[in-house]
């Protein structure tokens, strides 16, 4: 590091020897929120110099246009694109995001250290940098069966690896306000090393928010309202503003942004599937919406970028500046932001010449669903006639569920979908260790008409999700599954009618992300066949199991209300 230091300073004052020089372009600063006109220098990786300067070994004329930071994700599970982290470079960098922030609790949930290992490494052989932050809540809570346990003791050793930067989203919040042993000592290893904790502060009361941020837990990406967004800033608590396939918060939260507080907002994205990720990126999209709708661009800039990079403590990122990395963009104009040029650790990307090596996928990772056979007494569910049935709203375009209570259909003491009313039936299978169990619950507003979907991507446990309008497709779709190893699947009338393969822990494939988005095309185009509208079903479906987001989520336990943290029975007893 002394070496590299010395030829920066060496070439900060003789910029001539610098590897790039980027003349004439006009230099966005997000420290001042100001542009300038002004020539860059880069040297090894880094910027050097801003001035001017006539010499280099490499000239870029950048006049009439923008030089600015490459975009920085601040929160987004890789898992969710379905691809693993060298072909999700190869699909996010050509967006201009240079650098993510990622949470591997997806992968951790089904194979635990295993999991972290192989995620870290493949990252080594990413285009655009991936920090980890590492998984606090594996399982998310004691109400679900999932693949591995990960204890403080277990987390330790990665604090010092070069790419982890601190502890991923606290989302058993109720443990943080219990002050419970374990989770304050995942807390507290990380602060020690002088690392970040995340939050995952899901309707929290102002109260509980004090406890939370008294934990020196610093940031959230679940404010869904301008309300809660300037309730956690109020708090020291950094508002990570997510817009992502499921939960779009950006244009709720958009009007508690100013110039006053902007340095206390980021973009995230959360979770996004690969074929929008790949056509509209992460970040950038967020920010590109927020201009859109008047954010001042200059602001949602900053918010891709610097913010990102101080929320997290990535100094040497997110800015045009001497000492800074340079991972630069650069645009047209202000108010599109899509890079014509993309600069990643000082040199030009050329996307014809890209090869991305890979890292094997162990074993244990490909052989991830172990079941036990479900039978379909496993799916029924007693419902007297007449009596009323607690059931799952889908709201859209939120992560978080109403809690209904409504008259149902039945046959013969159980609960029978009514696709008149939108109301499916929706079971989750153990598939980790073969235990059998299985939970079932009743959702309304997945809109299917026929058939049934199933997945093994369902969030944070990952075990086996299907809904459907009969048990028949649903078993069918069960079975499909197992036969997989792991993916997404549509089923009508007995016949399967799209699936897509993720034999990585049953939630990534081994692929070209190019392939996967042809058989993610295939699959959406063939939800039309069964379902009444376009809508993210898969995403939404997955995110119906992740029992720490209000107020109604189903578990392989069964139906779970977020609100009182149990189990609680579909059938409302009569009175």
């Amino acid at each position: 590091m002394n070496q590299l230091l010395k030829t920066l300073i060496h070439t900060a004052q003789h910029p001539e020897e610098a590897d790039l020089i980027i003349q004439n372009g006009m230099v966005v600063d997000v420290f001042s929120l100001q542009t300038f006109e002004a020539d860059i220098a880069i040297k090894d990786g880094y910027i050097v110099g801003i001035g001017t300067y006539k010499e280099g070994k490499t000239i870029i004329n950048a006049e009439g246009k923008y030089v600015m930071p490459g975009f920085i994700d601040g929160h987004i599970h890789i898992e969710s694109t379905m691809v693993t982290p060298a072909e999700f470079s190869r699909a996010l960098l050509q967006h201009g995001v240079t650098t993510v922030v990622t949470d591997p609790h997806e992968i951790a949930n089904v194979a635990g250290k295993k999991g972290i290992e192989y995620m870290l490494e493949d990252a080594e052989h990413a285009e655009i940098d991936i920090l980890m932050k590492l998984p606090s809540c594996v399982p998310a809570t004691p109400f679900e069966q999932n693949g591995a346990v990960l204890t403080a003791a277990d987390l330790r050793p990665y604090l010092t690896h070069k790419n982890v930067i601190g502890l991923a989203e606290v989302m058993d919040y109720p443990s943080v306000l219990k002050a419970d042993d374990g989770m304050l000592e995942k807390i507290t290893i990380t602060t020690d090393h002088g690392l970040t904790v995340d939050g995952h502060a899901a309707g929290l009361s102002e109260d509980a928010l004090n406890a939370y941020s008294t934990a020196s837990i610093r940031n959230d990406h679940e404010a869904v309202s301008a309300f809660e967004a300037e309730a956690r800033v109020r708090r020291g608590i950094h508002v990570i503003v997510r817009e992502g396939s499921a939960a779009k918060d950006l244009l709720a939260i958009l009007p508690a942004i100013t110039e006053r507080n902007s340095t206390r907002f980021s973009f995230c994205t959360d979770d996004k599937h690969l074929d929008e990720l790949a056509a509209e990126g992460t970040v950038n999209y967020a920010a590109q919406l927020a201009i859109e709708n008047g954010l001042n661009p200059l602001i949602a800039i900053q918010m891709a970028t610097l913010n990102n990079a101080v929320c997290h403590q990535l100094k040497d990122k997110g800015a045009v500046a001497p000492g800074y990395a340079a991972d630069l963009l650069i645009v047209e104009n202000l108010n599109e932001l899509r890079p014509s040029t993309i600069v990643k650790k000082g040199k030009v990307i050329d996307f014809s010449a890209l090869q991305i090596k890979k890292t094997p996928v162990p074993v244990l990772l490909k052989e991830s669903v172990k079941m036990k056979k479900v039978d379909k007494q496993s799916l029924q569910i007693p419902i007297q006639n007449g009596q009323k049935a607690i059931i799952i709203e889908v709201l859209p375009g939120k992560l978080i569920t109403k809690k209904l209570i409504e008259d149902v259909q039945t046959n013969e003491g159980f609960f029978e979908a009514d696709v008149k009313r939108d109301q499916l039936k929706i079971a989750v299978c153990e598939r980790h260790h073969a235990t059998g169990s299985v939970g079932v619950g009743i959702v309304k507003g997945l809109k299917l008409k026929s058939g049934a979907i199933a997945s093994t991507v369902a969030h944070d446990s990952h075990n086996l999700v299907v809904a459907g309008t009969n048990d028949e497709d649903m078993m069918t779709a069960i079975e499909t599954i197992e036969q997989m190893q792991g993916g997404l699947v549509i089923v009508d009338n007995g016949k399967v009618l799209a699936s897509v393969t993720l034999r990585v822990g049953g939630i990534m494939s081994e692929k070209p992300y190019e392939e996967v988005m042809e058989e993610l095309h295939h699959l959406h185009e063939q939800l039309s066949i069964v379902a009444e509208e376009s809508q993210n079903i898969f995403m939404i479906l997955s995110f119906l199991c992740l029992p720490v987001i209000p107020s109604l989520k189903l578990t392989d336990k069964g139906l779970f209300d977020v609100d009182s943290f149990q189990h609680i029975e579909v059938g409302i007893k009569n009175n």
